[in-house]
This record gives structure tokens, C-alpha cells and sequence, in this order.
């Protein structure tokens, strides 16, 4: 049994090697700037976010992620400043990514901005081979690695009204190779392409419907399709429920509770076969912001 769940995790190494690799959020709409750097300064307040995912629980080896982001507009200018770090864990690997973002605002319409924005970021991969149990211990190209300081370039789009938002993002542009000393390949990364959409619908004075629409696609993997639908009632409350095309069901709930202060969950079941073997997956965040400061902030905004 246990080499079969290590088996699992070296599997699970393969598919972040060559398939999807960005960290995966189901309330990614709470957590826009990680994957869109034109978001940074968008809501118009000191914004500080916390999130902690675990997937597929009962499985050894599944993926956990931690996430942390700090994004505010710069004084009164149309420039934009944010900071994250996200540490994903994923079987014998652990990937650790540290970004500055900086976006420019140019307003369109008396409502309407489209902001655009650039990211950098410096990744840090490692792989623990004493997390294994391999059959041939002394193999030489199976050998812990802890990887050199990968720096990578991003860009993005994010154009967005009182009641809309649609962005486009590149996270990495540059496709990223690690090898050991043996230089055996043990981590690529690819490009991943984000699309991002949602509307506001205002249903009475107390309740707003906001659909939302996530496309992910990256080369060697097929396009990932999350598809939602969140409430929020008297400004205070949260509820949604989200699909993941082939994937996972999910419920979200959250709370306003204060001005600047939220804290939201969210619960996957999975539709494939992972559903036999795995009770699901967690994932919390909390989000601060500072409004008080920011009189022209509409306060609490559903995007």
C-alpha cells in the first residue's frame, strides 16, 4: 500500500512537470492578483489576502498550497503595487514563488477602466527524495535537488466597470527548465493562459447574483473550465457554488465581517475517480483591507 501511495505522488510530480502547474484556487476570484497582475490596485484600497488549500484529503502526497498577497493603488496615481508569496507542496516536491506586480489604470468611460500590468517572479523548486521509497536507492539520477533562483516575467489585462470585470493573464512568459547534477530534467514549466469574466447582477436593494467564468489552458493539458455562481446578501453574506469542467463540484460561503475584514470557505467533491479515494479538498482565506482610508471605495465591492 505504501509504495503505491508513493507511486501516486511521483505521478503527481510528473503531471505538475508537464501539464498544469500554477497552484489551483477554487475562490481564485478573491484571489485575482496571483494570476492577473492588472488587478494589483483595482479595488482601490490597501488589500491584504491569506489563503490555505488542501487537496484530495486522505491521499499522502496531495497537493497543499499556502498563498499570501498584498496589493494597493500608489496615492492618488493610476499605478498599481502588489507582493505575493505561494508555497505548493505537491508529494516529494515542494515549489516556492515569490512576485512584485505593477499595473497602470487608464480610465475608459465614466465607469469603465482597463488596466494592464506586468509581473516578476523568482521561483525556488526542490525534490526530496527521502519522501520515497524507490525500489533502487542507489540510482544516481534519483537524488535530492534544491533548485538556483528561476526568475520569470509575466503580463496581463484587466479591464473592469462597477458592476463587470473581464482580464487576460500570462503569469509566466518564459518557459523554465531544472536540472540536477546528473542534468536529468526534474521540473519544466510552461506558460499558462488565464481568461477571466464575470457580471453583477443587482436582483433587489439586498441581494447581488455575480456568474463568473475562469479558462485555463497551458500546452499538454486540456483547457480547464470553471464556471460559477456566487450571491451576496445585505452586503454581508456569500454564497456560491462552483464547476470544474471534468473535475469537481464546489460550495463557497463567506462573510463580511467588518468593512475591511472577510473570511470565506470553500469544499470540492470530485467527479472522477479521485472520489474513491479522497474525501475532497479545503480551502480558506481571509482578506483585510484598509478602507477607511479610501473614501471613493464602494465598499464591499463582489470583484
Amino acid at each position: 500500500m505504501k509504495n503505491k501511495i508513493i507511486l501516486f505522488a511521483m505521478l503527481l510530480t510528473g503531471i505538475a512537470s508537464f501539464a498544469q502547474q500554477d497552484a489551483q484556487y477554487t475562490e481564485y476570484m478573491y484571489n485575482t492578483v496571483n494570476i492577473n497582475p492588472a488587478y494589483a490596485g483595482s479595488r482601490g484600497a490597501m488589500s491584504f489576502f491569506g489563503l490555505y488549500r488542501t487537496q484530495w484529503v486522505g491521499l499522502d502526497g496531495a497537493p497543499k498550497t499556502g498563498a499570501f498577497s498584498l496589493n494597493t493603488p500608489i496615492g492618488n496615481s493610476r499605478l498599481g503595487l502588489g507582493l505575493g508569496f505561494i508555497n505548493d507542496q505537491i508529494g516529494p516536491t515542494d515549489q516556492s514563488t515569490f512576485n512584485v506586480d505593477i499595473s497602470y489604470t487608464v480610465p475608459m468611460g465614466e465607469t469603465t477602466k482597463l488596466s494592464f500590468g506586468i509581473k516578476g517572479s523568482a521561483d525556488f523548486f526542490s525534490l526530496d527524495v527521502n519522501k520515497l521509497d524507490p525500489s533502487n536507492a542507489s540510482d544516481p539520477n534519483l537524488q535530492s535537488y534544491n533548485s538556483k533562483l528561476s526568475p520569470n516575467i509575466g503580463a496581463g489585462a484587466y479591464l473592469h466597470g462597477d458592476n463587470y470585470y473581464v482580464g487576460l493573464s500570462v503569469p509566466r512568459l518564459l518557459q523554465q527548465f531544472q536540472y540536477d547534477d546528473n542534468n536529468v530534467e526534474v521540473s519544466k514549466a510552461k506558460m499558462h493562459y488565464y481568461l477571466i469574466g464575470g457580471y453583477v447582477f443587482d436582483v433587489s436593494p439586498s441581494t447581488k447574483l455575480k456568474p463568473a467564468l475562469l479558462l485555463k489552458a497551458v500546452q499538454g493539458a486540456p483547457l480547464q473550465a470553471d464556471i460559477s455562481l456566487n450571491a451576496m446578501f445585505i452586503d454581508k453574506f456569500t454564497l456560491g457554488a462552483a464547476y470544474r469542467w471534468d473535475a469537481a463540484w464546489s460550495a463557497m460561503a463567506g462573510i463580511q465581517i467588518t468593512d475591511g475584514l472577510m473570511l470565506g470557505y470553500a469544499y470540492d467533491m470530485e467527479t472522477t475517480r479521485l472520489k474513491n479515494y479522497s474525501s475532497g479538498s479545503h480551502e480558506i482565506y481571509l482578506r483585510f483591507e484598509l478602507v477607511r482610508k479610501y473614501k471613493d471605495l464602494v465598499t464591499p465591492r463582489f470583484f
